[in-house]
């Protein structure tokens, strides 16, 4: 059996705009939240969103799950723009829930928030991007979020 390990790749904070309602669909209360602005840093990769380079669509689920799928662009410091599509997961007790919604600064090891990044980085230096899987926790601020990149080795 191999059983994987994780190697940090980079952490990054993006300023988020509020949420723009759809309303009760299908799969849940949507609503889209646009990426506005924000910074990574690694220790081999570093650089910048695009600004209003992208948005996450979300929906909560009829069992309190949050599902977003964020799609979005950022730049590196040496001017490389990489696509990112990152899926997950966001719930917790629904008082910690509730806290979250109404802009209180939760603490992120109160709920669950998980996502699974993928990049689609051009020929060169960052096409590894494009040959590993990864994984990323992260929190939620009222208008904020900060995501901890992880590579499955």
């Amino acid at each position: 059996m191999i059983i994987p390990t994780l190697e940090h790749v980079f952490t990054a904070e993006g300023k988020l705009a509020p949420p723009i309602p759809i309303g009760p669909c299908p799969d849940g209360e949507r609503r889209i939240i646009p990426i506005l602005e924000g910074s990574f840093e690694g220790a081999s990769i570093r650089g910048t969103f695009l600004e209003q380079g992208g948005a996450d669509w979300q929906s909560t689920r009829t069992d309190g799950v949050t599902q977003a799928e964020a799609t979005y662009a950022i730049r590196t410091d040496d001017g490389i723009v990489i696509q990112v599509e990152n899926f997950g997961l966001r719930h917790g007790p629904d008082e910690v829930m509730k806290r979250l919604v109404s802009g209180e600064d939760v603490d992120p090891a109160d709920y669950y928030f998980r996502t699974s990044p993928r990049f689609r980085a051009p020929a060169g230096k960052y096409d590894w991007l494009n040959r590993s899987i990864f994984i990323a926790s992260g929190a939620r601020y009222k208008s904020s979020i900060k995501l901890w990149f992880f590579r499955v080795c």
